[in-house]
């Protein structure tokens, strides 16, 4: 009889264990079978008990004072400790010094006022071992309404925990060498929205005054490039593709070196937990390499200014030989002309003259083959695609000191990012150091006070264009086609070398392709405007993945 109603008291127990488990459906279910005294047809009671019996998580239930009265299998498999070893042992006996006083007081203060409480403490096992414990704790309530158990359930998530804290470190970790490294960084998606940067990134948006700084680089990437993205992803990427970038806050001419990696993220989203769906990210990595640049730079001048020496020095001989031969080309002519009106009358009397004149022309024609053949060529160099921005700032470079020298200031408002030509590096520094030479002798000509050489340089579908004005006297409008012509010169000295330079700046654009002329509408001074076609995307492959 004791037993029985040991037993009962226990389903008891049980039952309201199971209420806390399966809900008022299940509870009600369990009553209609303990009230009839006969099993339930649908749900025997006996099912309930195996329930909680064998329930994968461990389930504990308690007097008010938290002593142990019942422990299921699973209670066993996470603690260590069987039933007969922990049975009338209170609670606390799985406690770690770990949890702080406050996490118990609001447990008990909570399930005190009839409410559940969830939350994590740290336990520990049988075996001494401490473990983390997801718990859930509810006050188990008599007929009146009053508390007479509590019922515990939890599980061993130590694991799960160490899971999470690693993922949780190795996100702190890679932000932290993201903020730390000194390559801005940025991650974009598959719409092209920045998702991740680092700080130094997010300083690029302060001094490029670009709200996203990685959609400018890569649009001055693709401008430049014809099948860019199909050829990078195609490669997995790209990288060491340098960008010049001109007059960024106000901090002049800076250099960047891009590089861009794709990966793939599984999206986490539970519709997606059977079909993988994966989204397409972009890394990119912008270092800014200005000072490396701005060395080498300061290298390549003084090279450059010795290059461009010996160039200047091979066409001025080539101008004066040729001025030479012009000067002599033209009595030559005239010679020429009376020995064929000599020859027509048959005349003579002047055989001797006729003889003279053509021993005069005969020694002409072999002094204009002397000087054709001391004529030097000038060696040509390869076209490649050329930055039009930094062989004007290197002009610019290699003339500072004339500038200096004669009292010029030079307004350079250039196009920050120019899509690139095909040219010879040396034939159109050559040409822009011409103009360059031309405008500050026509300011010292001029002897006017304002002293300005303005370029600009800008660009549109087809054509980059540059624009060279001073505030010099100009050019006559009826002067604007002449200036073009071999040995016109609007200067009022002569000499054999007058007149040409001119003419060699048209011949550079038009081996170019291009176009120069004088703006008709430019009043302060002289204006040279040039255009050349934008180099053709398919010439070459991308630049760093080639």
């Amino acid at each position: 009889m004791t037993n029985t109603k040991q037993d009962f008291h226990l389903s008891e127990i049980s039952l309201e264990a199971a209420r806390q488990i399966g809900g008022e459906a299940a509870t009600m279910v369990a009553v209609n079978g303990l009230n009839s005294g006969k099993p339930n047809n649908l749900l025997p009671f006996s099912l309930f008990l195996k329930a909680v019996e064998q329930a994968p998580v461990a389930i504990s239930i308690t007097d008010k004072k938290a002593n142990i009265l019942y422990i299921n299998d699973a209670f066993t498999t996470v603690t260590g400790y069987k039933a007969s070893e922990i049975l009338g042992v209170n609670e606390s006996k799985l406690s770690d010094k770990c949890t702080p006083r406050q996490v118990y007081y609001d447990l008990w203060h909570t399930i005190s006022r009839k409410q559940i409480w969830h939350g994590q403490l740290v336990n520990r096992k049988k075996q001494g071992q401490r473990y983390l414990a997801d718990l859930t704790i509810a006050p188990m309530l008599d007929e009146f309404g009053a508390i007479s158990h509590y019922i515990g359930m939890h599980r061993d998530v130590t694991q799960a925990y160490y899971a999470e804290q690693q993922v949780a470190n190795q996100k702190q970790l890679i932000e932290s060498v993201l903020n730390a490294s000194p390559v801005a960084m940025a991650v974009l998606d598959e719409d092209r929205k920045v998702v991740l940067d680092n700080q130094v990134y997010k300083m690029l948006i302060t001094e490029l005054g670009h709200d996203e700084p990685a959609l400018f680089f890569l649009e001055a990437l693709a401008r430049e490039n014809d099948g860019f993205w199909d050829v990078a992803k195609a490669r997995g990427g790209f990288a060491n593709h340098e960008l010049r970038l001109e007059g960024a806050a106000r901090r002049g001419v800076r250099w960047f070196s891009l590089a861009g990696n794709w990966f793939v993220e599984h999206d986490a989203c539970a519709d997606n937990f059977f079909v993988k769906q994966a989204r397409e990210y972009l890394l990119l990595t912008v270092n800014d390499i200005t000072q490396q640049r701005r060395q080498q730079e300061s290298l390549q001048i003084e090279a450059l200014r010795a290059l461009l020496a010996e160039e200047e020095h091979l066409r001025s001989i080539r101008e004066t030989l040729l001025g030479a031969m012009h000067q002599i080309s033209q009595p030559l002519n005239q010679i020429n002309a009376a020995i064929q009106i000599m020859a027509q009358r048959n005349d003579a009397k002047n055989q001797a003259l006729h003889d003279l004149l053509n021993q005069v022309r005969l020694h002409g024609d072999e002094t204009l083959e002397t000087l054709q053949r001391c004529v030097p060529e000038i060696p040509e160099s390869a076209v490649t695609p050329m930055n039009l921005n930094q062989l004007l700032h290197e002009v610019m470079l290699l003339n500072s000191t004339k500038f200096l020298a004669n009292g010029v200031v030079v307004d350079w408002l250039p196009n920050s990012v120019l899509p690139p030509v095909l040219g010879s590096a040396n034939k159109l520094r050559m040409l822009f150091k011409q103009l360059l030479d031309n405008s500050v002798t026509a300011l010292n000509r001029a002897g006017s006070t304002e002293r300005v050489i303005k370029i600009t340089t800008g660009f549109d579908a087809d054509w980059v264009k540059v624009s060279i004005a001073d505030t010099g006297p100009g050019i006559p409008l009826q002067q604007h086609a002449k200036v073009f012509e071999p040995f016109f010169t609007t200067q009022s000295r002569g000499g054999v070398q007058a007149g040409m330079g001119l003419v060699m700046a048209k011949e550079i654009v038009n081996q170019h392709g291009g176009m120069i002329a004088i703006n008709p509408h430019y009043t302060s001074g002289c204006c040279f405007d040039l255009s050349f076609p934008v180099r053709p995307r398919n010439v070459s492959a991308v630049n760093g993945y080639e």
